[in-house]
């Protein structure tokens, strides 16, 4: 039997579109696989580690590893591996339990996700004091990934998670960018904003960064810990009045590190993109025989908006297309229609709203696919599939995709229509993938 990453692959593989959508996705994910991606790039030849162009010297100094995010077990064990007795020892910080393992030389912690807590608070506390123990011949190898910046919270008393957790929760509820919700938060912990960098010094810093933000800009990955931060308080504190935030009062803000001097020694790489995920399901699209495009990997705005654009972009294509896109949209509560007070809100995850906006004017011969490259679409769904398929599934059961909709019920939606992907935390977050089609009829 063949292995899937997306766990319910057999049962919604019913016909051929959706055959040829799921088998694109598997490309995607197969393609952003950290540990796999860091056995690609990294090698160990004669005491001296590989980094595409970069070599660093092994022998006679002590080499670390700290990973913080989504990535961060995943990447901990292919390193422990990759690099074996000349890893002196390290630290792993992600949000789930899945990738997990007993290494020999790296300790693990779990925090909490999409909001920060006391346990997050002490895990950052212990990664700071483990980065200032380091020493100016030291190497220190990490892994910064998407989830990083709600882990990486230490606020600055008296201002505490919960605070952190409402102004999170609000900016999000208004439809704020990731640029704007990060450049908030690398001000509200000492631990984002170029502080892991800061913290280090003066060892030698690798960071390898995987991207979950739109763009690529590596300054807002996880809130850019190993970054110089070209924000400052003022411009975290003109956000909140944009999004008409009411107050900064109690918001205990804090400055970025500033100082070059933490930065001179510290190599920032682009690791791993949507880019990478993409060109493996065009490749994988036109080995299956659609005329495959990259339309846009850096995809934003409103969930519902979306699907229903990328719809009518599929009306208007051949048949035999795979349109590839990438990025975050947001949910913007009660944006919908008739949402309001008196309905009450679900679960949502915008890949499913998307889908589910998607299903609105969806024809027989096309499918869209949208879903979380981590496998968390703010649920227990990494996404769902859109097409006729689903239409029957939810006329069979008097689903009304209006009323799910005006209430961001997308999750309800599909789980009892049985149309929501499933693959559990993959071990990688490089923003959301969508791919839509249009097959023969």
């Amino acid at each position: 039997m063949t292995s899937h990453r997306i766990q319910n692959f057999d049962l919604l593989a019913t016909n051929a579109s959706r055959l040829d959508a799921l088998s694109i996705a598997e490309a995607g994910y197969a393609a952003v696989d950290t540990g796999a991606a860091l056995w690609r790039t990294l090698r160990v030849e004669h005491d001296e580690l590989h980094i595409q162009d970069a070599t660093y010297r092994l022998k006679g100094r002590r080499v670390f590893f700290v990973g913080v995010g989504k990535c961060a077990f995943a990447a901990a064990g292919a390193i422990e591996t990759l690099l074996g007795d000349s890893l002196e020892g390290g630290i792993a910080f992600d949000v789930s339990s899945a990738g997990r393992h007993d290494f020999t030389k790296i300790e693990t912690h779990i925090g909490t996700h999409p909001l920060p807590s006391e346990v997050n608070e002490r895990a950052t506390k212990r990664i700071i004091e483990f980065l200032s123990d380091r020493k100016e011949n030291d190497l220190v190898i990490m892994l910064i990934s998407g989830g990083g910046s709600t882990l990486l919270c230490l606020h600055e008393a008296p201002m505490t998670c919960t605070d952190e957790s409402g102004l999170f929760s609000e900016l999000t509820a208004k439809g704020a960018s990731i640029q704007d919700i990060n450049t908030v938060r690398k001000h509200l912990s000492h631990a984002r904003g170029g502080a892991l960098a800061a913290a280090a010094y003066p060892a030698e810093v690798v960071s390898l960064i995987v991207s979950d933000v739109p763009g690529n800009d590596i300054e807002y990955i996880a809130s850019g810990p190993t970054i110089l931060d070209s924000s400052t308080v003022a411009d975290a504190k003109a956000i909140l009045a944009r999004y008409g935030i009411a107050s900064s009062e109690g918001i205990n803000f804090i400055e970025t590190p500033k100082e070059q001097k933490y930065f001179e020694r510290v190599t920032n790489i682009l690791f791993l993109s949507n880019r990478d995920a993409l060109s493996a399901m065009r490749d994988e699209a036109v080995q299956r025989g659609y005329e495959a495009e990259i339309v846009d990997d850096r995809l934003t705005g409103e969930a519902g908006d979306l699907g229903r654009a990328l719809v009518e972009k599929l009306h208007g294509a051949r048949a035999k297309t795979a349109l590839l896109y990438a990025g975050e949209s947001t949910v913007t509560l009660g944006a919908s229609p008739g949402a309001g007070p008196s309905i009450p809100l679900g679960a949502g995850g915008r890949n499913q709203e998307m889908a589910l906006a998607a299903l609105q004017d969806i024809h027989g011969d096309e499918l869209i696919l949208p879903f979380a490259s981590d496998g968390h679409d703010n649920t227990d769904h990494a996404g769902a599939i859109g097409d006729g398929v689903t239409l029957a599934h939810a006329r069979a059961q008097k689903l009304s995709i209006e009323e799910y909709l005006d209430s961001h019920r997308a999750y309800d939606f599909f789980s009892a229509t049985g149309d929501a992907l499933m693959t559990g935390y993959t071990g990688s977050n490089v923003s959301d993938l969508i791919i839509a089609i249009k097959n023969d009829v």
